[in-house]
């Protein structure tokens, strides 16, 4: 993996959170702010540092939950569309338009990390963190 390309993903990630943050900051009132504005995000990142592909050349390695490489690409997924749809939903249509081209580009120069990422077919299990 180029680590430029790494950044990038990194920073899709943080911005996913952001602005899943800052929508459920928006769109509810009273208490109810402070528990979607923080525990989507916290939820969302939990799912990105959890299940995990074993050997990840992208990642650290290690796994606290093995996945299947679908599974993984599905979760990126996941939290991405999230992000793209907390973009549209703040009324940034074409800033969601540019998050997701940007996306898309990302994955197409990631092409060699979604086809190793394909090939995994590893069983489902959990595996203490070392």
């Amino acid at each position: 993996m180029n680590p430029v390309n790494l950044i990038v993903r990194f920073l899709l990630e943080i911005i996913s959170l952001i602005v899943v943050g800052i929508w459920g900051w928006k769109a509810t009132n009273g208490w109810l702010q402070f528990i979607v504005a923080f525990g989507a995000p916290f939820f969302m990142a939990s799912l990105w540092g959890i299940f995990n592909v074993p050997n990840d050349p992208s990642r650290s390695g290690r796994a606290i939950i093995v996945v299947k490489g679908w599974v993984r690409l599905l979760i990126e997924a996941l939290v991405f569309g999230v992000g793209i749809v907390s973009i549209y939903a703040l009324d940034h249509i074409f800033l969601s338009s540019i998050y997701g081209l940007i996306i898309a580009l990302h994955y197409i120069i990631s092409k060699d990390r979604i086809n190793w990422l394909i090939s995994r077919n590893q069983n489902t299990q959990i595996e203490k963190v070392k």
